[in-house]
């Protein structure tokens, strides 16, 4: 400082004046103030309060135009006042008061939390310094309170919350009825009351804010500079109320206070985009209570003219951006306008990017985001938006403090996206998270918060689908217990009562299944009554109440036999029915809902007529299934099915039928490969497909049981492998669109689901019009089928607990050939495979870990006694006896007595060594996975090109593997490739698999049960995987010699898991295979390939895939002439063409 007087910075503004004349009166002002303080001295008593006036300028300046360096230089002229004002006096309160202000409006612009806790720091000081009967007392306490909530926003410590109350409550108490300032230090009670109200939930605090509220708008006069914020703040808390206790008066006052507000405020006045996006929060409520499609087009012009009104590069734009993204998303829910949400998710976007991280509003932005990357996922299937939705609420989680008010609703919402990732998925862990979120949330939020009944309903729905998936019943309890917490705290009048009173109905009557208590079943019905209720005539949801209300009745009409209850079922049905459009996806439940009320009617009083309601109902149901849901029409196809088995035997193959219609589009590839996973387990349909084609047979219809059994082996069999040659033969845009098209349909977001569903349906015919996609996702018919038997007879095994049977494909007959094998009973065959499970230990045969062994051959208690050999002789005899031999006699009686002979044995059958039961050289035997393999296999034409032999020998983990190696080396002179040792890595395995045609592998084998993909070869170093094995080009695939251990057993108890490895070649492109059904023994691999090959290339000529089976039989048949035990040669199989 200057001996002359005091310093003013260089860093300020520039002046706006020019030649001489000042422009702005308040640069002039600062102009003068900085001439007062070079012309005053240092140590004067009057400096402080010149440095004092020159902060204040710049502060009067920067709240007009908004120019950061002018809160800048407030600050540094303030500081200077304060530094040089001694600690002893009085007026020292003065500079720190201004200070501190300084300090909150930067915080404000920057978020900086530095500037937050010197605020903090010197408004404590300044009151510190001001006497309790200091008329400046009051402004100092609403500047403390200032900073206390500033402080609770952004760290969220109630203690903060507390003391702005207690400091606005003091300063309202010292200030007169009469005082000017008293509206402002009611405005900031009422701020104070309203920020604890949203913490706390306690409806005292937000009573008390409007009336504050209301007081300080009444002492305003309408000129006032202040009166549109207040007004704008009474909307507000009258929004606030009317979310709590639902009075539409509240909501009517709230639009017109903040319209009020937006007409006192000039168009270029800074705040009124802050009282425009205020107005669109109420217009917003307004249209959730009333659904006036003029509020929300209210809610969208509102915020963007709010964000007109916002430059770019003014650092509360992202706020506004995001409202108006908020309003677009609310407006496409009705509209399904995609444009809406595609700008929705483009412009929160933007201010998430506009927003550093660490920036205390970055997590409300990420959260918003979500919820818009949500809304899409769910209308298009997109998994990258579902994706998007998780990982942006992750971040929104994470950059909000444990304390945070924000916090609930973060946790709430990605809770949200973690249970809707579990539907798509069947991940465990992402419900188990979903439940954690949403359980956090609950506990952060007070009982008497009117967010806590929304969260306690996100609970109960997670612990539902927790009780579904595990089948834990304390969580069914805790489910009921919390739908019924949520009930009692939703207000009667709240728009959501309905849905959550429906949900708490379905968990009591998945607990009265449970319990059979009829107390639940009569709270099943109170409460799905109350809803149907409460929800007006023309509301979308009504019909789907009145079917659920539908289901209660029946449910007690079958628990205490009222016929009323189920005539009162029928007509709420018929309700429902009548309330559903033709093209609505819920059309169907109302449609099966009524079949079943029907046959329960006709089971009661044997009214024939009722028998043609159901019949009639169910085909109803399939009239236009194009837009219902696959899952849905599946089960519903079934009941139909059963239905028919009993009264309309002629519909039986018609409804099986059209259940396995579904099938594929159930299955899809574009669906998770997990669900996909857990819907085969889910809906058993091993087990249907074995009770559908039992029962086609049985009634003579042989091409449908062949049909549907082929349908359920070959969907499924995709499924373990995750094939999908359909899909990868469709174009990127076809997948696409399909996929968008079905979620779409399938979700019920469709706004009109039979425009949809016509654009599904006429992509699907383009699509069916491809070579080769003549039937995507339909099932191959009969007349396709049958060509596998052109090289031979194709003999289908197909067990049942009703009995099992046989069928034959030949190339001679147009129709399949029944087998009865009426003396085989399921048990049977769980016999034989228990003793060939014993027999493989007996052997010391290498298989499988205990638990897979189990789970293919059972336990081994009840096995004969008896010498291996005998009881392996009693196994084949008992399997020719019982299979082969009425298959012979069959084959024989159309003159098949030799020649090449294909096995698909489905369920029990599979594993049994069919091909070994005497006589073993009447027929080459082969086996195939499904039809559809085989037919493939067949319509591979042959490799032109000379034929390469790729060989791999492993040694390590099986003997004999180098003389195997040397005794083909020794057959084939040209086109040999041989990887031995720490040659046979997985990547040159690879290459060999994509270069030679021809392929010999000897090396250990191990299957995977649980992910068949998984299942590898044991390598140099490593293993190759299934997995990578089908996704590889291999175009000249040909023939591949599986020596290695497990490379073909089968699992009974999937009906799609026949043949892993072997099953896993063909379906990468392999024509033909061979491989073994146990581990073969190490000194028989050199004989067998020595044998095998020596007929291939006899004569020096190329090798033949459709002599594999011929060359495997005359190995075999050498191995029998050297009398080895029957562990040996049995397991040796061929698969394919």
């Amino acid at each position: 400082m200057s001996k002359q007087g005091g310093t003013v910075s260089s860093d300020e503004p520039e002046s706006t004046s020019g030649s001489g004349i000042t422009a702005d009166p308040i640069a002039a002002k600062i102009k003068q103030i900085q001439q007062l303080i070079k012309q005053t001295p240092s140590g004067h008593l009057d400096l402080p309060k010149h440095f004092q006036a020159l902060g204040n300028a710049y502060a009067e300046r920067y709240r007009k135009a908004a120019d950061l360096r002018d809160i800048q230089m407030a600050i540094l002229y303030h500081q200077r006042a304060v530094t040089i004002t001694p600690t002893d006096l009085p007026t020292r309160a003065d500079p720190l008061e201004d200070l501190g202000w300084a300090f909150g409006a930067r915080y404000q612009r920057l978020k900086n939390l530095e500037d937050l806790e010197a605020a903090m720091l010197n408004n404590l000081e300044a009151v510190k310094f001001t006497p309790a009967n200091d008329p400046d007392r009051p402004r100092r306490l609403h500047t403390l309170a200032l900073s206390f909530r500033d402080q609770y926003r952004r760290l969220g410590a109630v203690k903060d919350l507390e003391a702005a109350v207690k400091n606005d409550i003091e300063a309202v108490n010292l200030t007169a009825m009469r005082n000017p300032n008293r509206p402002r230090l009611l405005e900031g009670l009422s701020a104070s009351y309203s920020l604890r109200y949203q913490r706390l939930g306690t409806l005292k605090d937000l009573e008390s804010a409007l009336q504050n509220m209301q007081e300080a708008v009444e002492l305003t006069p309408t000129s006032h500079p202040h009166k549109a914020h207040r007004l704008r703040s009474l909307g507000i808390c009258l929004k606030d109320r009317f979310r709590r206790l639902g009075y539409l008066q509240d909501i009517e006052d709230a639009v017109q206070k903040g319209l009020e507000a937006v007409d006192l405020t000039p168009v270029d006045h800074h705040e009124r985009p802050r009282y425009l996006q205020s107005l669109g929060d109420s217009f917003t409520a307004r249209y959730e209570r009333l659904g006036s499609l003029t509020d929300l087009d209210a809610v969208v012009q509102s915020n963007q003219e709010a964000i007109n009104l916002v430059p770019a590069g003014r650092p509360d734009r992202p706020k506004y951006l995001v409202d108006l993204g908020a309003s677009l998303t609310h407006r496409y829910q009705q509209s399904k306008d995609l444009k809406d949400l595609e700008t929705a998710i483009k412009i929160k976007q933007e201010a998430v990017d506009l927003t550093p991280v660490g920036h205390p509003d970055r997590a409300r932005y990420l959260q918003s985001l979500s919820v818009s990357f949500m809304i899409q996922y769910r209308g298009f299937g997109n998994l990258m938006d579902l994706e998007a939705a998780v990982q942006n609420n992750l971040e929104a989680v994470k950059a909000t403090p444990a304390n945070h008010p924000a916090r609930a609703r973060c946790l709430q919402t990605l809770a949200g996206c973690l249970r809707t990732r579990y539907q798509r998925f069947g991940d465990l862990k992402d419900l188990e998270a979903a439940l954690q979120r949403v359980q956090q949330a609950v506990k952060l939020t007070p009982a008497s918060h009117p967010d806590k009944p929304e969260y306690l309903h996100s609970l109960a729905l997670s612990l539902q689908d927790r009780y579904e998936r595990v089948g834990n019943l304390t969580d069914l309890e805790s489910a009921v217990q919390t739908h019924q917490e949520t009930a009692t705290l939703t207000p009667e009048d709240d728009p959501n009562r309905p849905q959550r009173l429906q949900h708490h109905a379905v968990a009591l009557l998945d607990r009265y299944k449970q319990s059979k208590d009829l107390k639940d079943l009569e709270a099943v019905m109170k409460n799905f009554q109350q809803a149907v209720d409460l929800t007006r005539e023309d509301h979308p949801d009504r019909a789907e109440l009145l079917q659920r209300l539908a289901v209660a009745f029946r449910a007690r009409y079958m628990r205490l036999g009222d016929l009323k209850d189920l005539e009162t079922g029928i007509q709420k049905s018929l309700q429902a029915l009548n309330l559903t459009p033709s093209g609505n996806p819920n059309r169907l439940t109302h449609l099966q809902g009524l079949a079943a009320s029907y046959f329960y009617r006709y089971q009661r009083l044997k009214d024939k007529s009722d028998l043609e309601h159901v019949h009639n109902y169910y085909s109803a149901c399939f009239a236009a299934s194009a837009w219902n849901d696959p899952e849905s029409c599946w089960k519903t196809a079934l009941e139909w099915s059963s239905f028919s088995e009993q009264f309309r035997p002629s519909m039986v193959p018609t409804a099986y039928s059209t259940a396995f219609r579904f099938l594929p589009e159930i299955l899809w590839m574009g669906n998770a490969i997990s669900v996909r996973h857990d819907a085969i387990l889910r809906l058993d349909i091993g087990r249907i497909t074995s009770t559908a084609t039992r029962s086609c047979i049985r009634l003579g219809q042989l091409k449908s049981a062949v049909e549907i059994l082929e349908q359920g082996l070959g969907t499924t069999f995709q499924q373990m492998l995750q094939l999908k040659p359909d899909v990868d033969k469709l174009s990127p845009q076809q997948a696409a669109d399909l996929q968008r098209l079905s979620s779409e349909l399938y979700s019920g977001a469709a706004a009109n689901p039979k425009e949809v569903a016509t654009k599904r349906q006429d992509l699907l015919d383009n699509i069916r019009k491809q070579p080769g996609l003549e039937h995507f996702l339909l099932p191959n018919p009969y007349a396709s089928l049958c060509q596998t038997a052109q090289r031979g007879p194709v003999v289908i095994l197909n067990s049942h607990v009703n009995g099992c049977d046989g069928i034959i494909i030949i190339s001679t007959t147009p129709e399949p050939i029944h087998v009865s094998l009426a003396s085989i009973k399921i048990k049977d065959l769980e016999s034989q495979r228990k003793m060939l499970k014993e027999l493989l230990g007996r052997c010391n045969v290498r298989n499988r870990d205990r638990t897979d062994a189990i789970r293919l051959f059972g336990q081994q208690e009840g096995v004969k006694s008896g010498t291996t050999k005998e009881c392996f002789e009693e196994l084949l005899t008992w399997l020719w006896e019982n299979v082969v031999n009425p298959v012979y006699e069959v084959l024989t009686s159309h003159n098949i007595c030799s020649g090449r002979l294909w096995w698909l044995p489905t369920g029990e059958f599979t594993g049994l060594p069919l091909h070994a039961s005497p006589p073993t050289d009447q027929f080459i035997h082969s086996y195939t996975a499904t039809l559809g393999s085989l037919l493939d296999t067949q319509h591979k034409k042959s490799s032109s090109t000379p034929s390469k032999l790729g060989v791999v020998g492993v040694e390590i983990t099986m003997n004999g593997v180098k003389q195997e190696v040397q005794k083909i080396c020794s057959i084939v002179k040209n086109g040999l490739q041989c990887l031995e040792g720490e040659n046979a890595t997985t990547d040159a395995v690879k290459l060999q698999l994509q270069d030679c045609p021809w392929i010999h592998l000897a090396c250990h084998g191990t299957q995977n049960l649980v992910k068949p993909t998984k299942s590898c070869l044991s390598l140099y170093g490593g293993s190759l995987e299934l997995e990578t094995i089908l996704q590889m080009s291999l175009s000249n695939a040909q023939f591949v010699f599986l020596a290695a251990c497990q490379t073909a057993m089968g699992d009974a108890e999937l009906v799609n898991e026949s043949f892993h490895l072997g099953g896993g070649f063909i379906a990468a492109g392999f024509r033909s295979a061979v491989g073994t059904l146990w581990s073969m023994n190490d000194q028989d691999g050199p004989l067998v390939a020595e044998i095998f090959y020596a007929y291939l290339f006899r004569d020096g000529r190329q090798p033949k895939v459709d002599e594999t089976a011929k060359a495997l039989q005359m190995a075999v048949q050498e191995l029998r002439a050297r009398n080895v035990p029957y562990e040996r040669w049995i397991p040796f199989i061929h698969m394919g063409v």
